[in-house]
Parts: C-alpha cells; structure tokens; sequence
C-alpha cells in the first residue's frame, strides 16, 4: 500500500524522466536522417566518438527546450492535477520536440550547402527573399521522405507520451506539494549539468566548437551536433572574442597586417576591372582545372569556362573563404573573410568598409554591381553600397529595359536566367564610361537546379542534378565572352572570373574538409602579353582585390586580408577558412587545422583525401601557427574596434 501511495507521489516525476527519454529517442532517429542523407560525407569517418558527442549536445538541447515543459509536470500545486492539465503537458512536449526534430530534418537538407549545422544567423540571411515558399516547398517535395518521417515520429510521440497518475485529490495535498517541489529540485542540478555539458566546476557551458573535441574532421562536426542547440547557442552571442596570442602588437604585425602600401613607383593602370561571381561554380566542374582527375580521363562540365582557362591565369590550389554567398561577397569584393559568422549578418558590417568599386571609384571609375534577382535580395545592394558601388541593378532594372525580354526571363524562383542576364550586363558596360568597374552575381546554377524549358533536351540530367545548369550557365558565360569581345573596352579590361562557393559534388576529393572550399580563380586579361598559366601558387578569394590593385598600379595605401598573388612568390601564398570551429591555413604545401587553442591536425595537400595526419612531423608547423594566430587576432581586432580601414598597425613590407 505504502508503495503504491509512494509512486502516486511520484508519478509526475517518473513521467517527465520517461518522456525525457523519448526526446533522446526523437533526436536519435534525427541524428540517423541526417547522416544517412548526407552519408558520402560522413562515411570515412564514423566513430563511436561522434555519438558520444551527441549524446552530450543532444542532453543540452532536449533540456533547454523542454525546460517549460520540466516546470509545467513538476510545478509544485497540487490543483494542478487534472486530465486539461496533462493534455497541456502532452501537447507542449510534443510541440517543442516536434519542431526540433523539424529543424534538424532540415538542416539535413540544407548541409550539402553549408557543411555545418545552421545557426540564428540564417535568418538575417534571408529575411529580404520573397521566394522562400517556393524554395520550401520544392526541397519539401524533394525530401518527401523526411516528411513522412516527420508525421510518422510525431503520431509515435503523440502516442507513446507518459501521463502521470491522476491520484492527487485522493492524497495529501501538502505532501504531494512538497513532494513535487523536491523532485523540481533534484531535477535541477541535473538540468543545469545537462545544459552546461558537465558537473565539474571547471566545465564551461558548451558551445558549437566544443563538438571538436570528438572528431578528427571540422566537416564530422556538424554530426556530432544537432540544429537546436546550433541556433539558441547563437542567439544574442558575441561573434567576435578577441584572442590573447599576442601581447605586442608589432610583433603581430610583423607576421601578417592586412594594410598593404605599395611600393610600386609606376602610373596607375586604368584598365576597366570586370569580376563575375558565378553562382556555385566550383573548381570540381571544371574539365581545365582538374588535369589529373580520375587519371586524366575527366572532361568536366564546362568547356566555355575550359577554353578561356587557356587564355588566362590560374593557380594550382585556390578556394573561396566561405560556403554561402553572403561570404563570398565580402571576401571577393573587399578582402574579408569568413570567420565564425557571415561578415555583414554581424554588427561588425556598420564598420567603415572599403572595397574593389570604393577604392577605383576614388581614382574616377564608374562602378556598378548587377545581380538578377529583386533588390534587397540576400542583401547585396546594401553592401554594394556600402562597398562604393554607384549603381546597383537588378530584377527590376532588367525588367524596364525594353531591349530584353523581362518578366519572361524570370526562372520563377531566384532571378533572371544566366544567359540574357549577362548579355545585358554585357550591353550596360558598353553604355557605361571608361575606365569602369563591375561586378555581376549570377543566379541560374544553384538550387532548385532549373534550367530554361527550350534548354531540358540539350541539356539533360547527367551525373548530379547541378550538372545540367553548370552546363547551361558555362554555355551563358561564353556567349557573354563572345559579345564582350565585340565591344571597344573589351581589349582594355582585366577579367576575374571565381565563384561566392562550391555546391553539390560527386567526388571524394571535393567532399573533404578543404575540398569543399576550392573555388576557381582566373584572370583573362584580353590586351596583355602575359603569358596564359596555371602558377604553382596557392589562392583564395580575398587574394582577388589586391591582385587587382598591383596590376593596375594602385598608388596608395589600401585595407586587405589577401595578398597580391602575381607579385608574391609561390612559398608565400596561402588560403584560410573557418569550418565548425576550426581554421583551417593552406601553406607550403600543408593544410593546418587549428581550433582556436591548438592545432589538431596537418595533412598534405597532395593527401586529397586528408587520410594522413602529420601534426607533429611538419617542421613548417610551428610557424603556421604563428601566421594563423596573427591573422585570427588581426580579425577579431579589427572588427571589434572598426579597423577596416588602412592605419593603426604596421602595414605589410
């Protein structure tokens, strides 16, 4: 008898730990989808470690969400103990870990784009698209098992809940009373522990980084991890923490400072300065740029883009410094990567900020920024204003120009199709005075991977579904080429073609932690003797902005992260970007992984699969180390203090 009294007393407490266990359960099954949906990412790389961890995020993430939830099952008073009460209960906890295993479905979907867990960032991100229903619907349709496992796994939840014992009116009230307020309070301490990732005093609540500790790869992390945790981890947190590796700023300096003065005693060149930043046009679709793929025998996707690589310079390795296209702008058109979150989603974009448009429209250039989409889309007019563009055309621009067919060249999802888009980029710098400056986004090769309908049978699906519209956008550039060639500037305009970052891939290679940043970097130069190359250099998109100041003759001082690639020996180049926690720096030969504290790994580059870890056995290390540290802390500096600007440290020798 007692013990049956004793487990009606119980009962709330005993309910809420067994519905707990469900949510465990919920996440489990999330954790399944989302590396079975992404499974040639993961593959190589399954560890018991990788579960461990999550158990770990997963226990922050179950107990900061369903902490309503905790209070409402352990809320000591005893009035409390009815059937509307419970179905309150019921419906709340079904609530919060039905939408958490909504995200993490998701974000399962959206990592081939990223390789990393989304965080509250992404709402910035697109909250000036008018077409996210569409986008939504479209990857709902894609992913049709998701929702069918989504329904399937809420009906079981729904089902499976635990409802306590409705015995309190037939028990003491005050017992009951305090002993739910007991049970609320050994519960605590527990949910506290949960939440902070552990009992020791030492430990610190624990943040996405720390999902590092039980992978060997940045790319595993997303693994370990689960969507909730990633997004209320970065509600309202600092992005940047100034690092202390060094006390002495000179010292800092003299390993790395973005201020670049020119020693260069020639004339400005005033060539026009043309950069095409294609849409997801990654190095791995390019037949010119993987020579020894698959032994040689690999032609690619694009021979446009292949044909024009023979007339221009390009470098051996060269990466984007960010996976979404709001890091791909900063780095390409002003020089700044991507580290921890997209530069102009954080309060760090109200610094003062220069760029390619700011620096030439100074020296009397036009400039210009098109992009086919609406304005406001994904924020780009606002930074190309920022960054000194004078015009900004877009959607709308192309629709009121008669010339052009309008409304009818809407892909209905993103913006105009590749092709006219840039024939009317093309016709607007021949209406533009020189010397002049622009930039275009495309929009055609990227999800939902349309092409136009009188393209579906040249075209057809091959390989991956990218394939096809890598194909028509490589067919759209080299008609852009053709008709730019035509024009009186084209003879004296530098062309920088890149892309803001890679996307879907088909081969391993391209699929590893730095593979899934190489980007094409090449510049065409129409009217120079320079002779057509592939330099033995290392490259990144942040290289793009000084390079283009040293072959014009820049005269003053300017503000870069990236070097001048065409005057730095080849020793000396080097790329950086930031992956789940972990910086990764491209140097002599040597990919070095470091997470901020320490390095955690060194792989050759030549090691295209980062197979073999050599921390320890490079004797290049510990002056990597070094160099990173000077660039990280120069970042985080800089964008504390508003330091975007030439002045306050030691300028590059």
């Amino acid at each position: 008898m007692r013990k049956r009294i004793l487990e009606s007393y119980l009962s709330p407490l005993v309910a809420t730990l067994l519905n707990l266990l469900l949510a465990y359960v919920v996440y489990a099954i999330a954790r399944v989808a989302y590396l079975l949906d992404n499974w040639s990412y993961f593959a190589g790389s399954l560890s018991a470690e990788i579960w461990q961890g999550g158990l770990v995020f997963d226990t922050a993430a179950i107990l900061v969400t369903n902490i309503p939830y905790i209070v409402l099952m352990l809320l000591p008073f005893h009035l409390k103990e009815r059937a509307w009460w419970h179905r309150l209960c019921q419906g709340v906890f079904v609530t919060v870990n039905g939408l958490a295993l909504a995200v993490n479905l998701a974000d399962a979907a959206y990592f081939p784009f990223t390789l990393r867990r989304t965080t509250t960032t992404v709402f910035s991100e697109f909250q000036n698209e008018q077409n996210l229903s569409g986008v939504l619907l479209t990857e709902t349709l894609r992913h049709w098992y998701f929702v069918l496992l989504f329904i399937v796994v809420v009906y079981a939840l729904w089902r499976l809940y635990t409802t306590p014992r409705l015995q309190a009116r037939r028990l003491s009230w005050w017992r009951y009373d305090l002993v739910t307020l007991l049970s609320l309070a050994a519960v605590a301490p527990f949910v506290v522990a949960g939440i902070r990732g552990g009992f020791a005093t030492a430990v610190r609540p624990i943040t996405i980084s720390n999902a590092n500790q039980y992978v060997d790869r940045p790319t595993d992390a997303a693994l370990v991890l689960n969507t909730p945790f990633s997004l209320y981890r970065t509600v309202g947190k600092a992005v940047f923490v100034v690092p202390d590796y060094f006390d002495s700023e000179q010292e800092m300096a003299e390993l790395f400072s973005p201020v670049h003065v020119p020693a260069d005693t020639m004339p400005m060149t005033k060539k026009n300065v043309v950069v095409l930043i294609v849409e997801s046009f990654g190095r791995e679709y390019i037949g010119a740029l993987n020579w020894n793929l698959e032994n040689g025998r690999y032609k690619g996707y694009t021979p446009q883009v292949d044909s024009l690589i023979h007339l221009s310079t390009t470098f051996e390795y060269s990466f984007c410094n960010g996976r979404k296209s709001i890091d791909g702008m900063p780095s390409i058109l002003s020089s700044i990567p991507m580290f921890i979150e997209p530069f102009f989603l954080t309060p760090a974009s109200m610094n003062q900020v220069s760029g390619i448009a700011d620096l030439l429209g100074g020296k009397g250039y036009q400039t210009a920024f098109f992009h086919g989409a609406q304005r406001g889309s994904m924020g780009f007019m606002a930074f190309a204003r920022k960054t000194g563009f004078q015009q900004y055309y877009g959607r709308e621009d192309y629709d009121a120009d008669p010339r052009f067919g309008g409304e009818a060249d809407f892909d209905g999802m993103w913006g105009i199709w590749d092709e006219p888009f840039l024939q009317y980029y093309c016709q607007k710098m021949s209406e533009m005075q020189q010397p002049f400056m622009t930039a275009v986004f495309t929009a055609t090769s990227h999800h939902p991977y349309r092409i136009p309908e009188k393209y579906r049978e040249v075209y057809p699906e091959e390989g991956i579904i990218m394939h096809k519209c890598v194909r028509y956008t490589d067919m759209a550039l080299g008609k852009f080429f053709r008709e730019a060639s035509r024009q009186p500037w084209f003879q004296n305009t530098i062309f920088v073609m890149t892309s803001d970052h890679t996307n879907l891939s088909d081969h391993d290679f391209y699929q590893t932690d730095i593979g899934g940043f190489c980007s094409p970097i090449i510049i065409y130069e129409p009217g120079s003797d320079r002779q057509p190359s592939v330099q033995p250099k290392v490259a990144q998109q942040i290289d793009i902005l000084p390079t283009l100041m040293g072959l014009l003759h820049y005269p003053d001082p300017y503000f870069a992260f990236g070097i001048d690639l065409l005057n730095t020996p080849a020793d000396s180049t080097w790329a950086v970007n930031y992956l789940n926690g972990v910086y990764q720096y491209v140097k002599h030969g040597y990919v070095l992984q470091f997470d901020g504290q320490q390095t955690k790994a060194v792989y050759s580059l030549k090691d295209s699969l980062m197979q073999r870890n050599l921390k320890g056995r490079v004797p290049e290390q510990p002056r990597m180390e070094l160099e990173l540290k000077a660039i990280i802390q120069q970042y985080m500096e800089r964008m504390n203090n508003d330091g975007l600007q030439p002045g306050g440290l030691r300028p590059n020798e």
